[in-house]
């Protein structure tokens, strides 16, 4: 069954509200990716990677702000990625099925010259602390002088139950009673109904399980800036934090 531009469009809004279910100020951290990469990088034509691009959501964001950008992403969902497709095609943005933790995802990628960004949202916490320095160190091995990398996502100080950990998640969650962003769906019935359309089986069949979400070796804010800069990169640090989530970066 062929997805209809509606029919898609209409579950990258569910996505979007299913995000903000965890993410009260997901549009502010948007923002605060692309203003790194326009800030860091010197030209008004970047090539931008997208690790971990789902349906799009954040490459779909930086064209918007950045007309002459190009962006590759990679993921291992290939429904996330066919959705975003589907219902926001756009000739600037161009998808590559692969997984971050295997060491030929780069090669993959087919691109014409060096990246002058890597970007991520939501996405890299999925990864175990060894696959993750390994991603890190490529990317400090492959960027364009001058570049950036930047993660917005769910990180933290230490191992599960530290206290401050709780406290951030504490707040993270009083934001969003205040901003009331956490509707009635979540991210585990948003797959459940996706899984029920009929219009979405093909890709349901095709994502056969999809991303092992699996993690036993969670590594810390401190571990993804300590990678960077053993990876390549002159600096790293965070440049925005609201409760749990942060804004990272490194320059290169």
């Amino acid at each position: 069954m062929t997805l209809s531009l509606e029919a898609a469009q209409h579950w990258l809004e569910r996505w979007d509200r299913q995000q903000e279910y965890y993410m009260p100020d997901r549009e502010e951290r948007f923002d605060v990716v692309i203003d790194i990469v326009e800030e860091v990088v010197r030209r008004p034509d970047p090539l931008v990677v997208d690790l971990g691009i789902g349906p799009g959501s954040l490459a779909h964001r930086l064209v918007e702000r950045i007309p002459a950008a190009r962006v590759v992403g990679i993921d291992a969902d290939p429904l996330l990625m066919k959705l975003g497709t589907a219902g926001r095609p756009d000739a600037r943005i161009r998808t590559v099925l692969g997984d971050l933790r295997e060491p030929g995802w780069f090669d993959s990628l087919g691109l014409d010259r060096a990246p002058d960004a890597y970007v991520s949202s939501t996405a890299l916490h999925w990864i175990n602390r060894s696959p993750l320095r390994d991603l890190l160190h490529r990317c400090g091995a492959t960027i364009a002088p001058g570049g950036v990398f930047v993660d917005a996502d769910h990180l933290y100080e230490g191992p599960d139950g530290a206290t401050l950990d709780e406290v951030a998640r504490a707040l993270t969650t009083r934001r969003a009673a205040r901003r009331a962003s956490r509707g009635e769906e979540d991210w585990s019935q948003w797959w459940s109904a996706v899984e029920a359309a009929p219009e979405l089986a093909d890709l349901v069949r095709e994502r056969a399980g999809g991303f092992a979400h699996v993690i036993d070796d969670r590594p810390t804010v401190h571990d993804y800036l300590n990678f960077l800069r053993s990876g390549g990169f002159r600096e790293s640090g965070i440049l925005w934090q609201m409760g749990d989530d942060r804004v990272i970066a490194g320059l290169a």
